[in-house]
């Protein structure tokens, strides 16, 4: 058990720490590097990921769908549980609570369910990603906007690269449509590169940790993995998962808070700092919490 969490654990934190590294090495200069590398990734890679990972032969929907209501148990809950974490400890909810619920399935979650569950894994975990960017992009986007954003046009967001291509490989799915391999195989490689990619790029914006709103960020930290595992067991006393589909589910619950909850808050002004100490603190923790997640999800 400990040599396969270790297997599955250091391949990723070591991209991070290179891209941890490289941003250290190359100074200010990272900055407009990692602007171009997001265009890329955010454009082509993560869109051909999320595409090729749902249109994939070995994926099917239908064996999904408990697994897919554990994700919006494990998300629903979540935001429960730090409502009243952020009035106890005089945080702003609409700082504290979207963070909490949305976490981060695409940079470290699609190459830990990769590693761990292999393709198939890899197929589920995009379908809860697809779940978590629906109700980031429209429920999320009305908590921190205070509610002055209508529906309609927050989901306009949806309109991105990520979400056709994840949309394309649902329809995909759904219609039980395959591509020839000649076709499919390019955008499998190229989707396979944002893997490694999305990782490097989480390493670089770590060289952003502030320390100066330590506290929320710590306490983010500890509430978004133990609030998303209370989701998953609530989810599981209700309905009925297979170990396969369970160790997913669980880990999706310990995963950090995305990242771009902090793009969403920095938009909207409502208080980026805060939000990004709770991100990158977040995601520092999840050298501690993904391992104790895999052990649960591997048992």
């Amino acid at each position: 058990m400990i040599g396969r969490i270790v297997a599955i654990v250091l391949p990723v934190f070591g991209v991070i720490g290179v891209g941890y590294v490289y941003a250290r090495v190359r100074g200010e200069r990272v900055r407009a590097e990692l602007g171009a590398l997001n265009a890329l990734n955010l454009n082509v890679l993560a869109p051909l990921l999320c595409f090729s990972a749902l249109a994939a032969k070995e994926f099917r929907l239908a064996e999904h769908v408990p697994l897919l209501a554990g994700a919006l148990a494990v998300i629903a809950i979540s935001g429960l549980a730090a409502w009243p974490v952020a009035r106890l400890a005089g945080f702003d909810a609409r700082t504290f609570v979207p963070p909490m619920m949305f976490n981060n399935c695409g940079n470290m979650g699609l190459p830990l369910a990769a590693l761990a569950y292999g393709p198939a894994g890899l197929g589920a975990m995009v379908a809860m990603f697809l779940v978590s960017q629906l109700l980031h992009f429209s429920l999320g986007v009305r908590i921190v906007s205070h509610g002055r954003v209508p529906w309609r046009q927050s989901l306009r967001l949806l309109a991105s690269p990520l979400m056709i291509g994840t949309g394309a490989g649902l329809l995909m799915a759904l219609a039980g449509w395959h591509l020839p391999d000649w076709l499919f195989m390019p955008f499998k490689m190229l989707g396979d590169a944002g893997i490694a990619l999305m990782l490097f790029a989480l390493g670089v914006r770590l060289i952003d940790v502030n320390f100066r709103a330590w506290h929320i960020g710590v306490v983010g930290a500890v509430v978004c993995p133990l609030a998303g595992l209370a989701g998953a067991w609530l989810a599981r006393a209700l309905l009925d998962f297979d170990a396969a589909a369970w160790g997913q589910l669980v880990l999706f619950a310990v995963l950090p808070p995305a990242v771009l909850n902090f793009m969403v808050a920095e938009v909207y002004q409502q208080e980026p700092e805060k939000v990004a100490s709770i991100v990158l603190i977040g995601n520092l923790a999840a050298i501690a919490f993904v391992p104790l997640g895999l052990a649960l999800a591997l048992r």
